[in-house]
């Protein structure tokens, strides 16, 4: 049977698996995972989404569809959107997820499919439950997994690149492709605002919903115990919002991560934080 050719501007053929990369990096892998679930299901059903913490495999995600026409339209609609301040780079996977031989096939496709991964990473041991999106650092691994991630380690410096022959699509495009939470258009002129819970990180922190008996020495209490804490300030004019600056991001980072939900005062209000939009 002859070979699939890669659409056009993408370098594989197509399937139900979409690899996307140039993901913001600091940002918590629960968090990516969520935000990349709620866009990627606006074109079809998601039934396995991989994503990984190693430094190796940082900054990528692969999805995975129930079908290769849900993987296409998102390729289509989504490419060169911005997630995080960052434009995603998406190409289809290089190829079968496990969760995919899992759906079209029986057990035995699936052992096979195992089996044929294991020899590819050159290693007899692997988790019943790993995917063959599951990346290695091993430099001398030869599975195509492993060349997707060392591809992305050059995202940044081919972006603009990218985005520059991928070009805009129709003026459609942009607002089905808003809908998804975080995302927004490259282009400036359709003007999509992040979501508060999906903006990047910032060493300043926005506090809302806070009890209005709550002063800065009380707020200094909760947020002066994280590194690099510089200052709170009120906001004479408005009741219930703070703004928290650390002298790094890492300090809000940690900040926000350790009093996101937390419960104050008498009533037990929720406070909201989230990073200052820049």
């Amino acid at each position: 049977m002859a070979a699939i050719a890669a659409p056009n501007g993408l370098n594989n053929p197509p399937n139900s698996t979409v690899y996307v990369k140039n993901l913001e990096e600091r940002i918590k892998v629960d968090q990516l995972k969520e935000a990349l679930t709620e866009i990627f299901s606006e074109y079809g059903n998601v039934i396995d989404l991989v994503a990984k913490k190693n430094l190796k495999a940082k900054g990528q995600a692969f999805v995975v569809f129930d079908d290769p026409q849900a993987a296409e339209r998102a390729i289509k609609e989504i490419q060169g959107f911005e997630l995080f301040d960052k434009p995603m780079v998406l190409d289809y996977a290089k190829t079968k997820s496990d969760a995919t031989v899992q759906k079209e096939g029986n057990a035995d496709d699936f052992e096979t499919h195992k089996r044929r991964r294991l020899a590819e990473k050159g290693t007899l041991s692997c988790s019943p439950s790993a995917s063959s999106l599951n990346l290695r650092t091993d430099l001398t691994s030869p599975q195509p997994e492993r060349k997707q991630a060392n591809e992305a380690a050059e995202a940044q410096k081919k972006l603009k690149r990218s985005v520059a022959v991928n070009g805009p699509e129709p003026a459609a495009r942009p607002a089905k492709a808003s809908r998804g939470a975080g995302l927004k258009s490259s282009n400036p002129a359709a003007g999509a605002v992040i979501p508060e819970e999906y903006l990047p990180p910032n060493k300043i922190l926005f506090v809302q919903n806070l009890p209005e008996d709550y002063d800065v020495e009380g707020l200094t209490s909760i947020f002066g115990r994280f590194e690099g804490f510089r200052e709170v300030r009120l906001v004479p004019s408005r009741k219930g919002i703070a703004f928290v600056e650390y002298e790094a991001e890492a300090g809000a980072i940690s900040a926000k991560e350790s009093t996101a939900g937390m419960a104050l005062g008498e009533e037990g209000k929720v406070i909201k934080v989230v990073y200052q939009r820049k």
